[in-house]
């Protein structure tokens, strides 16, 4: 080898604790040079001795021999920065050879102990202060360590008002450790259209469709604001208004209010108030009570399907939600479910009824690209007197039971799964096939089913915003495929 080369050899000798090196001899032949060395004992296996106090602590023995001292200090000195110690020096004394292994003395030096004592928040400051609290009460006075620092990067990271822009930071004082958050307010206002092509009952192409505008923490409060319209081929017409207040007076206590109205052509009208308290059991789950109010009114004098009627009532709420780190996919996991006490009052009866909401989904990773999203939904009225068809569930459509007109089902009770084969092109673009299976009970009929649908579509990212192109086509155990049945349906969902 060359002398610059042999420079460096001898050099990662040094580097790797063999510090006694010695050359031996050194011969040129014209271009090479040959060096002869002995490489001697190795520093980093040695005998080491601690204290009786460290000995407890570390639950080593007092004498012990390591082939690897540098790693024996690092992992050390990590056992105390998780203990909080975030300036430990792991110090060692050489006491010379015995039967020539290095004789080491290792002791620890700890300074202070370390704990999260502060949040300073950078950039996006205008944040409820219920965000800082709850941040606080999770991390407030617990060990300094990557394991909380971790927790807290992630309780933020898929934040639904929040994004952090860089991990957290930290500023030690002489008595103090502070955390940096550089926070900046998402984008998360969405507006949502949809439109359908499909055939009605009379198997007439018709076109529908439906608007939904969201908009989110305007205010700064991560409230929610929420207008839906839509209208389904059999000419029913839904309009929904919903606003959600998380933390009221700075509480972990949150408001939401739901009023919907649905009007089916010039036969009956219907509509429901909902108002609800909530109390966040963590950031993820919250669970609450709410109260029902509901008034329905045949509009047309010669339909004999429906009644009059009204109800009132109070439930019982349950939601949790685990947000994706893939943004296309809309939720990791989302539970949402309900159990309501009604009271309804007719012309001449009143009845008590009980009826219960379940609905949830999760995507599952398979390997590489391939995901499967699985889903479900049910709910059920329990009363003792027949149902009017004006109090049944509505169900079917582009959010539901696909391959079926929207609102088209009507039942007392019904529970439908499915399952959705998705193929990740890239963090912007998926191909998805899926299944379902669905059971229903319509009282008025007579009529205990069981339904399916299939269909493809894909989903991706655009300068708009989100979109969403699916066919599918649904039908009953039983009937023949009908192809004419087909539904076809393209959305998009634009955030602002």
């Amino acid at each position: 080898m060359d002398s610059i080369s042999a420079v460096k050899f001898l050099d990662s000798l040094s580097q790797n604790s063999y510090y006694l090196t010695e050359v031996k001899n050194v011969i040129k032949k014209e271009n090479l040079t040959e060096i002869y060395f002995d490489k001697k004992q190795n520093f980093n296996q040695a005998n080491v001795h601690i204290s009786d106090s460290l000995a407890k602590e570390l639950k080593l023995p007092q004498n012990f021999t390591t082939k690897n001292l540098d790693s024996l200090k690092q992992n050390i000195n990590k056992i105390y920065r998780n203990k909080g110690f975030s300036f430990n020096r792991i110090k060692t004394k050489f006491n010379g050879f015995k039967n020539e292994v290095p004789q080491i003395d290792l002791e620890v030096a700890t300074s202070n102990k370390r704990t999260i004592d502060k949040f300073v928040l950078k950039d996006y400051t205008k944040v409820p202060k219920r965000f800082v609290k709850n941040l606080e009460e999770d991390f407030l006075h617990k060990i300094y360590d990557d394991k909380n620092l971790l927790k807290i990067n992630n309780s933020l990271q898929n934040h639904p008002f929040v994004l952090l822009e860089r991990p957290p930071q930290t500023l030690f004082k002489k008595d103090s450790t502070e955390i940096f958050l550089f926070l900046k307010k998402k984008v998360n206002s969405t507006f949502d259209g949809i439109i359908g092509f499909g055939n009605d009952k009379t198997e007439k192409f018709t076109l529908n469709g439906s608007l939904n505008l969201n908009l989110k923490n305007v205010f700064n409060g991560f409230e929610t604001i929420g207008l839906y319209w839509q209208r389904n081929p059999d000419s029913g017409q839904t309009f929904n208004l919903g606003t959600d207040i998380p933390y009221l007076f700075q509480s972990k206590v949150g408001l939401n209010l739901n009023v919907n109205i649905y009007r089916q052509d010039s036969t009956f009208a219907t509509v429901k108030a909902v108002p609800g308290f909530y109390y966040h059991i963590s950031n993820n789950q919250k669970i609450g009570f709410r109260g029902t109010f509901e008034t329905s009114a045949i509009l047309d004098s010669l339909y004999t399907g429906g009644k009059d009627y009204t109800k009132q009532g109070i439930g019982l709420c349950y939601q949790y939600s685990r947000p994706t780190e893939i943004e296309i996919f809309q939720y990791q996991t989302n539970i949402n479910s309900s159990v309501d006490y009604l009271r309804a009052n007719y012309t001449d009866q009143k009845y008590n009824q009980i009826q219960y909401f379940l609905k949830a989904e999760s995507n599952f990773h398979l390997t590489g690209n391939h995901y499967v999203n699985v889903n479900g939904e049910s709910s059920l009225i329990n009363s003792k007197n027949q149902l009017n068809t004006n109090e049944l569930f509505r169900f079917g459509g582009w959010n539901s039971l696909r391959g079926f007109n929207e609102n088209s089902l009507f039942a007392d009770f019904y529970a439908f799964g499915g399952a959705e084969y998705r193929y990740l092109v890239n963090t912007q673009t998926f191909f998805d096939v899926f299944g379902q299976y669905a059971v229903l009970n319509n009282p008025n009929l007579n009529a205990q089913s069981k339904l399916y649908s299939l269909g493809f579509g894909f989903k991706f990212f655009m300068q708009l915003g989100l979109m969403s192109v699916q066919i599918s086509n649904g039908s009953q155990f039983g009937e023949a495929f009908n192809f004419k049945s087909t539904k076809i349906s393209w959305g998009l969902l634009s955030r602002f």
